[in-house]
């Protein structure tokens, strides 16, 4: 049976605008500068921890700031999160073509895993098989760790498994863990990191996903 993972911000959700948002509104209320929606494509798919860092001036980035910084957006962005988020359009139906087709679907971010859990549901219900957020002493992607619970708790087996995402990490991710990394253009990055990452296809649309999996039998 066929197993596709999928990353979450960028790829199933378009989540920029509030992860923007929210660490704006952390950096002000620490009295730091700003930044633009744009440069949050380039800050995000490393965790929150790793964004805040990002965000924060280089000069400012010590452990006791980025601890403020992650208790400041946790507060902000768990009121706020679903403000601006959605689906990509055309993933709906790209999760009902495999399900009916009796492909089975997963989520692995580098969000924790109980946000992850939380996030998906609200938008997506029961739809996936499983869900796997980022958990105390498991490595981030793009570690295949949290690939490889996915794979374990579904039976799944590498030549029978892909990955879909939007960025390198995901791509990397695909590669530690030795299935197939699907490129996603509509997320947060670039046509030429993917490739340079190692994407072994790309879809331009969601349902390219589809037919890249349906037609490689």
């Amino acid at each position: 049976m066929k197993t596709i993972i999928f990353d979450l911000d960028g790829t199933l959700l378009d989540t920029l605008a509030d992860l923007a948002d929210s660490a704006n509104y952390t950096m002000e209320q620490m009295g730091y500068p700003t930044h633009p929606l744009e440069s949050y494509r380039y800050f995000v798919g490393n965790g929150v921890p790793k964004l805040l860092e990002r965000c924060l001036p280089e000069d400012k980035r010590t452990e006791k700031n980025i601890l403020t910084a992650r208790k400041l957006f946790a507060e902000y962005y768990n009121v706020h999160f679903a403000d601006k988020t959605k689906p990509y359009e055309g993933v709906a139906e790209l999760l009902e073509s495999l399900k009916k087709n009796g492909i089975r679907i997963a989520v692995a971010s580098n969000k924790s895993d109980e946000f992850t859990q939380s996030i998906v549901k609200r938008f997506f219900g029961d739809t996936f098989d499983m869900v796997q957020g980022a958990k105390e002493n498991v490595p981030k992607k793009p570690a295949p760790d949290i690939v490889y619970g996915i794979m374990e708790r579904l039976w799944a087996v590498p030549e029978n498994t892909y990955f879909a995402g939007d960025s390198n990490v995901d791509m990397y991710t695909a590669k530690n863990a030795e299935i197939t990394a699907i490129g996603c253009l509509w997320g947060f990055r670039t046509k030429e990191e993917l490739v340079n990452g190692g994407a072994d296809f790309l879809a331009e649309k969601p349902m390219d996903i589809f037919d890249i999996i349906m037609k490689r039998g």
